[in-house]
């Protein structure tokens, strides 16, 4: 099965149709492309970001932050471009709009067969060059690995965690531990 081309659109009409539609699409560079539903279908996807948000939501509701599951899109400006991530914290300013952030703190992408080189590729670009983005992480369905990206001054430190360990969220002062990742989806 091929994939449909992309479809280039002004960003007007995008956001017009995203509010109206019931499948979502990413926006990129005037090209807007469909998020397949084995993106975000398998439980284990699903459940993945669901564990990382409980892990976070204490937390992000004591320090008056915003934390989002898989529903909230990005604008990033400087691209003009708008994401789904699996999981956003914003903290510390006003949400631009009711239907996207532009300050994340934290963004999650959960890997999908359909979205794993994009996810660590043109999303890393693409996220990095975000001022307020602190931590960037990767989390693989399959495996226990995350690939933890943190922003020391204007240089990104990258650290892979395979099994056990613990990923840092500085904007909220925490760790995550594998075991709140993972839990028993995915065994060790």
């Amino acid at each position: 099965m091929t994939e449909p081309a992309p479809q280039a659109m002004s960003v007007d009409e995008y956001l017009r149709r995203e509010r109206m539609g019931d499948v979502k699409h990413e926006y990129v560079g005037g090209f807007v492309y469909p998020l397949h539903a084995e993106a975000g279908g398998s439980g284990t996807h699903a459940r993945l970001s669901l564990n990382i948000a409980a892990a976070l939501h204490a937390a992000a509701e004591a320090q008056d932050c915003r934390l989002y599951q898989e529903g909230m899109q990005l604008h990033l400006s400087r691209s003009n471009s708008y994401f789904y991530p699996d999981v956003m914290l914003v903290c510390g300013s006003d949400a631009p709009s009711e239907y996207y952030e532009s300050l994340p703190c934290l963004l999650v992408e959960v890997l999908s067969p359909s979205t794993a080189n994009n996810d660590r590729r043109d999303k890393y670009r693409a996220y990095t060059e975000l001022p307020s983005l602190q931590t960037y992480l990767i989390v693989s369905q399959s495996m226990r690995h995350v690939v933890e990206y943190q922003r020391q001054g204007d240089e990104w430190i990258m650290r892979e965690h395979w099994g056990k360990g613990v990923v840092n969220v500085p904007c909220l002062g925490l760790s995550l531990s594998m075991e709140q990742i993972y839990g028993r989806l995915v065994p060790e």
